[in-house]
């Protein structure tokens, strides 16, 4: 028996605009794209990343605190360099979280809210 992960899904209110931001972050192409659904393509062939319009999408908060919506997951990204890549990814439409928990890592949010960390060795 086989298993591989094919994909990470992420919902949004809007698959076509969080989709849009990863692919200019990530300069990945789409694979497959309709009004509710978009995968981005991996260029080595790994799993792709694929966005899902949620109607009643509710925006994360992290850190979060007693009450709040707490992230689901979060997606860590590895960067040469973190300073560049960090104006890069603030220019596609992240924003740098307030809260930073170590040295080394720089936790981001995207357009929906999801944190995303770049981080270099």
């Amino acid at each position: 028996m086989k298993l591989q992960l094919s994909a990470t899904v992420l919902d949004s209110p809007d698959a076509r605009v969080l989709a849009g931001f990863y692919r200019r972050l990530l300069g990945w192409e789409a694979k497959f794209e309709d009004d509710d659904w978009v995968m981005l393509r991996a260029p080595d062939g790994g799993a792709s990343l694929s966005f899902q319009t949620e109607p009643r999408y509710v925006r994360p908060v992290w850190p979060a605190g007693e009450g709040d919506p707490p992230m689901m997951m979060h997606l860590d990204i590895h960067v040469d360099d973190l300073s560049a890549a960090g104006a890069h990814a603030v220019e596609q439409g992240a924003e740098l979280a307030a809260f930073q928990p170590q040295d080394g890592v720089r936790v981001y949010l995207d357009p929906a809210g999801h944190p995303f960390c770049l981080f270099v060795d």
